[in-house]
């Protein structure tokens, strides 16, 4: 090592030096008096390429006039705090500042954009919600791999920009639906942080994210994608999937009896059945449609004579009822669609699985059964203050009709639909 060579004053007090090191290479100090010691604070290194005169530093080091600039500065501050102590406040608050740095950016690596939606995830499996696996694998898919730069930022830093990128991307790959279903999960996983900073309790994972904003919420769906299918089946198309499948044998057959005569529940719903949620005359299923972060809300639906015939049939045992392997898991929502595809063959035109539910809501509105009993048997939600908080009636009576109903206008049986109050009274 070489010694330090002074290079000029620095104004007010202290001075630049500059020492030769011995691969040849030149390093600028700040040099400073305080407290009967002498302290040197190391600049940077010297750039003998950059012109004498820029006052920048460059990509390799200091110019002498930059690094006198640098020197200034120290002692600027250094005078600041001269009156508290000089140089060791100095040091002691640059000490904190790193130390207070290093802290925020081990925090922001714990509440990056990827651990805020595998929180999320989390929560909805905590809560028991199915969508869970469906939101996990999208995040992976079109957030996590496509986007690592992004998924690695803090979340609160994360711009509406970039998550209409994510959205763009699915939407270019021909994944319009997904593209929706990724904003839609994106949204709900910002809100539920953001609701935490209110919220008493429940959710102290999500406070240290310390989102104050949605970037989702900013975004604009693809309408075009929202579209639902507005073709539900026929009457006639209805009577003829029955024919299809009142008489089909073995597993097969039962369940998909099952699936419509309980009014076309919703497949991923029917199939995650548990046997402990089997009554004599009744079954409860779990609708996780509600609002994000909430848990799935019990749906009951009443079964007529041919409804709990079709699930003996099933042989529910184990923990999931309708199962083939002894109820150690659940029948997939595709293969049961598929087995109702399989059974209509050439029959119905364009047969969707998806179309019977809407076909069974189609056919008992033609039979005069009210919006609002078509929405409890099929659980579409109980909307407004007095439905939510007020009503406890559990609808089961009006519920039984309706399905006795359906299967008669499934048979072709002419079929009158009797008020509940009427029949009351009699």
């Amino acid at each position: 090592m070489g010694k330090f060579a002074r290079i000029t004053k620095v104004i007010p007090h202290g001075s630049l030096e500059a020492r030769k090191l011995s691969t040849g290479g030149v390093t600028f100090y700040w040099r400073v008096t305080a407290a009967g010691k002498t302290v040197r604070e190391p600049i940077g290194t010297y750039d003998s390429l950059a012109s004498p005169k820029s006052l920048q530093r460059t990509a390799r080091g200091y110019s002498v006039q930059a690094a006198i600039r640098a020197a200034e500065a120290l002692a600027h501050r250094h005078d600041l705090h001269k009156a508290d102590g000089g140089h060791a406040v100095l040091k002691q608050a640059e000490k904190v500042a790193r130390a207070e740095a290093i802290a925020r950016a081990a925090d922001e690596r714990k509440h990056t954009l990827e651990c805020l939606l595998n929180d999320y995830t989390a929560h909805l499996e905590a809560l028991g919600r199915r969508s869970h696996a469906d939101a996990r694998s999208i995040f992976k898919v079109h957030v996590l791999e496509p986007w690592p730069k992004v998924a690695a930022l803090p979340a609160q830093h994360v711009t509406m920009e970039q998550v209409a990128d994510m959205m763009r991307r699915t939407l270019e790959l021909g994944k319009g639906r997904t593209s929706n279903k990724l904003r839609s999960y994106l949204r709900a996983a910002y809100q539920t942080a953001k609701a935490s900073r209110s919220k008493a309790r429940g959710r102290e994972r999500f406070m240290g994210y310390a989102i104050t904003t949605n970037p989702a919420a900013d975004t604009s769906p693809d309408e075009s994608s929202n579209n639902p299918d507005k073709r539900p089946l026929s009457i006639e198309d209805m009577r003829a999937y029955w024919h299809r499948i009142k008489d089909l044998a073995g597993f097969k057959g039962a369940v998909l009896r099952l699936h419509l005569l309980t009014g076309g529940q919703r497949i991923e719903q029917l199939v995650n059945l548990r046997t402990s949620d089997i009554a004599s005359n009744a079954i409860t299923l779990f609708d996780g449609k509600g609002r994000p972060g909430t848990a799935p809300r019990p749906h009951s639906i009443p079964l007529t004579t041919q409804a709990a015939a079709a699930l003996k049939q099933c042989a529910p045992v184990g923990e999931f009822a309708i199962s083939t392997d002894h109820g150690d898991t659940h029948l997939a929502a595709t293969t049961l669609s598929a087995w109702a595809v399989e059974a209509v063959g050439d029959t119905i035109p364009d047969f969707q699985a998806k179309r019977i539910r809407s076909g069974v809501e189609t056919l008992l509105a033609g039979a005069r059964v009210s919006r609002e009993i078509r929405g409890r048997l099929q659980s579409h939600g109980v909307a407004g203050v007095q439905a939510r908080h007020y009503d406890g009636h559990e609808y089961m009576d009006e519920k039984r009709e309706v399905l006795v109903l359906l299967h008669k206008l499934l048979v072709n049986a002419p079929a009158k639909v009797t008020n509940i109050k009427e029949r009351r009274k009699a």
